[in-house]
């Protein structure tokens, strides 16, 4: 069985940029900009309010004062998108199309 993902460490590295671990023993940086829509999210495309941010441990991800948070699927994707051995666990994660038909539920 895989463990959860879960993040481990977050460091604001200035606007939407994080330096981000997991506990998988992955680290690298994301930008969450694109994944701050909606009328909970985008207000905190403000550095000011982005920054507020805290390790929530029992989520395992990042949370914001305002009750926003992100899965730290959403994170680990922005992390790594470009890492080819990656690409079919985001494939089945939903975060890319699929080349092939998909069985099973879809996010």
């Amino acid at each position: 069985m895989t463990p959860v993902l879960k993040l481990s460490t977050v460091v604001h590295l200035g606007g939407t940029r994080i330096s981000v671990g997991f506990n998988n023993g992955r680290s690298g940086i994301a930008d969450l900009r694109e994944l701050l829509q909606g009328p909970l999210l985008a207000p905190l495309r403000s550095a000011d309010r982005f920054q507020e941010f805290e390790l929530n441990p029992e989520l395992g991800t990042i949370a914001w004062p305002n009750g926003a948070d992100l899965a730290p699927e959403a994170i680990y994707f922005q992390a790594f998108r470009s890492d080819q051995n990656l690409q079919s666990t985001f494939q089945r994660w939903g975060y890319l199309g699929a080349s092939a038909p998909r069985s099973g539920s879809q996010r």
